[in-house]
């Protein structure tokens, strides 16, 4: 397994005045990376922008680009123009709404390839299928709103994919959705909600795992059961702490600090 690491992550479209600096309290704290998704409203290669002029070492991870929504040419453009260093770059990207996600992934493959050249590539997998693909031919692997128990079983699968196509399993990363304080546990159960309703892979992988609501992440009164939590997850290589907190950087920075990596 590939050492483990703590990643942050947030919201595409973060403001700069708050995204620079709690960039560069990331790399203070010791995240090994720095992450945003991406909306068709928000571009998190933008945010990760803003990212890098804070912190000068740090990987930066956008994750998932949906290919139903983005053209990989226009999307290496945008890294170009914006100046993100390809070697620190960590790109996720997913089949989006495609109606058969595998297929429309196995077949983009080649082409993604030669698109992004020595861009690292993470596929963004749920069900085994996936993930046996993934760990066959992506550079690494990401999860989203699991449990430790499922996370674990997923990684199964994507080593299961890895070792039948004779190589080394790639690196997991996973999200991880994260409140800490006396609002915690409602913080976390509007983000999940919102998600279990957003479509149809969604729906399913949610009835998978059937857990109640608020319960698929980290929702803590302290710092300290918080970490608890977030060791769990030792089936990924990269945790990555989805904040859940107010958009400003005292709030940012606090639930970085106090779900900060403890001596990964």
């Amino acid at each position: 397994m590939t050492e483990r690491s703590r990643g942050f992550g947030v919201a595409a479209g973060l403001d700069p005045e708050v995204a620079t600096p709690l960039a560069s309290r990331c790399q203070e704290l010791g995240y090994g990376s720095i992450w945003s998704n991406n909306t068709p409203m928000a571009s998190g290669l933008e945010t990760l922008a803003a990212f890098v002029e804070g912190a000068d070492e740090i990987q930066l991870g956008v994750a998932v680009v949906a290919l139903d929504k983005n053209d990989p040419g226009d999307i290496t453009r945008k890294i170009d123009e914006l100046g993100l260093p390809r070697d620190r770059l960590w790109l996720g990207i997913g089949s989006g709404f495609s109606k058969k996600p595998l297929t429309t992934m196995r077949e983009s493959l080649p082409g993604l390839r030669d698109t992004f050249g020595d861009i690292r590539l993470m596929l963004a997998a749920m069900g085994p299928k996936m993930c046996e693909f993934a760990g066959a031919e992506f550079d690494g692997v990401c999860f989203n709103w699991m449990t430790p128990d499922f996370a674990r079983q997923a990684r199964g699968h994507v080593e299961r994919g890895a070792a039948d196509a004779g190589r080394e399993s790639p690196p997991v990363m996973g999200y991880v959705r994260t409140a800490i304080g006396d609002d915690a546990q409602p913080r976390l159960a509007k983000e999940e909600t919102f998600y279990r309703e957003l479509h149809h892979g969604y729906k399913s992988h949610f009835d998978r795992l059937d857990e109640e609501v608020g319960t698929v992440g980290v929702a803590e009164p302290d710092s300290v059961a918080a970490q608890h939590q977030l060791d769990d997850f030792e089936a990924l290589d990269i945790t990555v702490v989805r904040g859940l907190a107010s958009a400003n950087l005292e709030a940012m920075a606090t639930l970085a600090e106090q779900a900060g990596p403890q001596g990964e």
